[in-house]
């Protein structure tokens, strides 16, 4: 018995294609494996010569002919019959292994006894012979994984779980593979990534590694397979296309209507926005009234005192019952006064506004909370955009210190991979706009008041993930922030410091941003204020 099966199903691929993808498998440095490989009833003469010329030197590739093509489905099933290997691997019949491609595989397999599923990043082949467009991937993000089939290449399962979970299923053509791992990763004990390229997908004219629109089928395909998987584990949601093809959005229903507590820290000062003059509070306020859909809220605002002339009384106005006026008597602190706020709030849930916000997407609210109500969820962070509409807010990145990912760039900028389409799990979003758990906020301990101006959404989202629970942020909940148009950015060396303390190991290894891509910005995340 192989300790590697890799499955192969083939049809018609050139011979020269065929070679290259049978030689990278003929030339892995670690030698447990075997090769199997089911010919769908080709049509071209060279492909059962070429197949059967590698089995007589080679025994360990394993040949099946078909008598009748039955689709990839049936032959990479045919495949998983034939094979014998602890784990199975998925290799398309053009695409390319690099030479260490189980090496590395098995560096984790042995000395993980209970892993289940393992992938790698993953590159193209352009025609030319060109590596193009790495895909730097990130750790295990479950979230993402139901927004985008982003594991692809190279996919590594133990076996007897792909036997138990049915194997590959009809009725998924074109993202058969989605379905599967879909399906391990459900009951999967530990799944590992592999940050290195370890496959070469190629390029082809009828592959969507060249054109996305060569098979349609395939996205709606992939769509059934998030649906079904949603439906088999209890998340009541329906599942649409996204922004870009094989990119989904799962709108998830609410579990009642939970008491939202927005906590809004606030001068009561004032600008000009889009060439008006505006009381930020008010304004932000007036937003969540008027434009958010969500109604079942109460609206904390802390305030320095003495507040500017009209501002209370405008705020009475805008929100009567729901609204709690807090009077803040002390030098700024960022930190106290959302702690204070959070004291007097009676919601299930809480959302942290920065007063320089404007919604733009009604739903924000129920969308956020319909991510929170995932079990082991504690946080949810949201788009915001500047008022020029470049990106202001799309995650947090950490790397030795603390980032916004994609910084600056335009609104509809997709990132690597499609990334900024995506839901998906990160290490930290920003304190502008988060939604959180009241129960965990408690468990944590709020803001850290040491932290009074910079980083101590990056230190509440760091307690947050110690705790072990995730942090989640969406593209589907959209607002505009004036960002610190109500103070002056400044960073403190003594707050940098204690992060660096407290939190250096973390900093250092963000399991959502890998390690062999950089930030895209320079920029501190004490601009999210």
């Amino acid at each position: 018995m192989a300790r590697y099966s890799i499955l192969t199903p083939v049809y018609d691929p050139p011979e020269d294609v065929l070679r290259a993808c049978l030689e990278s498998v003929s030339r892995q440095t670690f030698q447990d494996w075997e090769h199997c490989l089911v010919d769908d009833a080709s049509t071209q003469p060279h492909v059962a010569r070429v197949l059967e010329e590698y089995a007589a030197k080679d025994r360990r590739f394993k040949v099946k002919r078909r008598t009748a093509n039955g689709g990839i489905i049936a032959a990479s099933q045919d495949a998983l019959e034939s094979a014998t290997g602890e784990f199975v691997c998925l290799l398309d019949h053009d695409d390319l292994l690099t030479k260490d491609a189980l090496f590395e595989v098995d560096l984790i397999a042995s000395t993980d006894p209970s892993l289940d599923y393992c992938y790698s990043d993953e590159d193209y082949l352009a025609p030319d012979g060109k590596f193009i467009n790495p895909f730097h991937k990130p750790d295990w993000s479950p979230e993402r994984f139901r927004s985008q089939m982003y594991t692809g290449h190279f996919s590594v399962a133990r076996r007897e779980l792909v036997i138990e979970v049915g194997g590959f299923r009809t009725g998924f053509e074109g993202s058969q593979d989605y379905d599967l791992v879909l399906r391990v990763t459900e009951k999967a004990r530990s799944i590992r990534h592999v940050a290195k390229i370890l496959y070469h997908w190629r390029m082809m004219p009828e592959s969507v590694a060249q054109n996305a629109d060569a098979k349609p089928w395939a996205y709606e395909a992939g769509r059934r397979a998030v649906q079904d998987h949603c439906d088999r584990t209890g998340r009541r949601a329906t599942v649409v296309d996204g922004v870009v093809p094989g990119v989904y959005r799962v709108q998830r229903e609410i579990d009642g209507e939970p008491l939202v507590s927005v906590v809004i820290p606030t001068r009561g000062s004032s600008a000009r926005v889009w060439g008006v003059e505006r009381c930020f509070v008010v304004e932000a306020v007036r937003s969540l009234v008027e434009r958010a859909r969500y109604t079942n809220l109460e609206i904390i605002v802390v305030i320095d005192k003495p507040a500017p002339a009209g501002v209370i009384e405008k705020l009475e106005r805008l929100a009567g019952d729901r609204l709690k006026v807090i009077w803040y008597e002390k030098p700024f602190n960022f930190s106290e006064k959302i702690n204070l706020g959070a004291a007097h709030a009676t919601g299930e849930l809480l959302l942290l506004l920065n007063d320089d916000i404007e919604v733009e997407t009604p739903d924000f609210i129920e969308t956020m909370i319909g991510l929170i109500q995932e079990g082991d969820v504690a946080m949810v962070g949201a788009k915001l955009l500047f008022a020029d509409g470049r990106l202001q807010h799309a995650g947090h990145l950490y790397n030795h210190d603390p980032f916004h990912a994609y910084f600056g760039y335009p609104a509809d900028h997709l990132g690597e991979s499609s990334v900024l389409a995506c839901q998906r799990e990160t290490s930290g979003v920003t304190a502008a706009c988060a939604l959180v758990k009241m129960s965990i906020w408690n468990e944590v301990g709020g803001l850290t008041p040491e932290l009074a101006a910079n980083f101590n959404d990056v230190d509440l989202s760091l307690k947050i993930r110690a705790k072990g629970y995730r942090i989640l942020w969406t593209p589907y909940a959209v607002l505009y922030h004036f960002e610190s148009m109500t103070r002056i950015p400044t960073v403190n060396k003594r707050e940098l410091e204690i992060m660096r303390e407290r939190w250096a190991t973390p900093l250092k290894n963000d399991p959502y941003h890998n390690p062999n891509f950089e930030p895209l910005r320079d920029d501190w995340v004490l601009r999210s204020r």
